[in-house]
């Protein structure tokens, strides 16, 4: 069977904002077509979808190093000694993989590398796993303390029953996948690729000067407590995501139903979330003025070509409708350089009331689209050659 993908692109007016910034302390950009573009780079973009959608399904996970200490900190609470309680959380890491994970010892013996599980409990199981074989813990405990060889290499838990806590999972880590170097059981392929999101036109960075007034200050006292420069962006982004339903619904265990409800939840999640950062000062919170799907098999298509040449403003004024030109008349010319024949589905919604060319089906509202899109992403494959 062919994988099926869902593409969804995106065109999105955002005001002045600071959503992903650098390590300048300024917004990101991209050199696109020898211009440049405000940007928010594709790790942002997923963080802040994968927190929401753990928000609205109460399933948390977190991509962390700290579980050992943590697991020491519980056993202590539980009135473990310090050492005991600091050895069985090293036997923790040990046990994640067939190599086991490198700790910090000046750090908590946090892992160097980082462990992406569901948090449910997780902290509470490991450390009644620990009660339960702390006389196990306890002689290895004993042996390390003269046996430098043991102390290196032994394991003094059930290895398997520590993957299992470890390697749970959630909707978003079938969402989004997970990889851990050694250890085949935690590894699921990620079902969602998200690119960059990045202005259609040239955008640069803009200087805010500002000042923060005293509001106690003495009499006859003038100026400012606070002085200093923030930097901003503003433009019509381009955002871009594709759903291997596919491996999503392998992910599942095969649960189709199970994985069109979270495509649907993605979509939705992927319309209308955006980064917090700076949101306070800027409140940037628009919602996408277009929304585009193509149901494909085999092979997902981006529209980011559309604007390798920077859109042009409009005689009047404003990027939003050129950009809705530029990538109606690009989604044209892939349909006639690539064909449709494996193309299922397509359609689309605008705030615009115009229904735009060549993007399939003009929906009145985003709960059509994500209905329509959920319905049409099940029809069997195409077999047209």
């Amino acid at each position: 069977m062919p994988s099926r993908y869902i593409d969804l692109h995106i065109l999105q007016d955002l005001p002045a904002s600071c959503l992903n910034r650098g390590q300048y302390d300024e917004p990101k950009t991209l050199e696109i077509g020898n211009t440049c573009r405000a940007a928010i780079s594709s790790q942002c973009l997923k963080r802040t979808d994968r927190l929401e959608i753990e928000d609205l399904l109460d399933e948390p996970a977190a991509r962390t190093r700290t579980i050992p200490p943590r697991v020491s900190a519980a056993l202590r609470n539980a009135g473990w000694p310090d050492d005991l309680a600091t050895f069985a959380a090293i036997q923790i890491a040990r046990c994640a993989t067939s190599e086991g994970l490198a700790t910090d010892p000046q750090n908590g013996h946090r892992t160097l590398a980082m462990l992406y599980a569901p948090t449910t409990g997780l902290i509470e199981n490991l450390a009644a796993l620990c009660q339960h074989h702390r006389p196990a813990l306890e002689q290895g405990h004993t042996a390390a303390q003269t046996q430098a060889a043991a102390r290196r290499t032994a394991t003094h838990l059930p290895a398997a029953e520590v993957v299992a806590a470890l390697t749970g999972r959630t909707a978003t880590i079938n969402l989004f996948g997970r990889f851990l170097a050694g250890s085949t059981d935690s590894h699921v392929a990620g079902a969602v690729q998200m690119a960059w999101a990045f202005t259609t036109h040239t955008a640069d960075s803009q200087p805010d000067f500002f000042t923060a007034v005293e509001d106690w200050a003495e009499p006859g006292e003038h100026g400012s407590a606070h002085m200093n420069t923030a930097f901003l962006s503003a433009g019509v982004f381009y955002r871009y995501a594709t759903v291997n339903l596919t491996e999503l619904t392998h992910n599942l265990g095969g649960d189709q139903p199970r994985a069109l409800a979270l495509l649907g939840l993605f979509t939705e999640t992927f319309l209308m979330a955006l980064p917090s950062g700076k949101n306070t000062a800027t409140a940037p919170h628009t919602v996408p003025d277009l929304v585009h799907y193509v149901v494909r098999d085999r092979c997902p298509v981006s529209y980011a070509s559309a604007f390798h040449r920077p859109v042009q403003a409009a005689p009047g004024g404003g990027y939003l409708a050129p950009s809705r030109q530029a990538l109606s008349e690009h989604a044209a010319r892939l349909d006639q350089l690539i064909g449709t024949h494996r193309r299922t589905a397509h359609g689309h919604a605008t705030a615009d009331d115009t229904p735009v060319d060549h993007l399939g089906t003009h929906h009145h509202t985003f709960t059509d689209l994500i209905t329509t899109l959920t319905e049409t992403a099940a029809r069997p494959a195409r077999t047209t050659p």
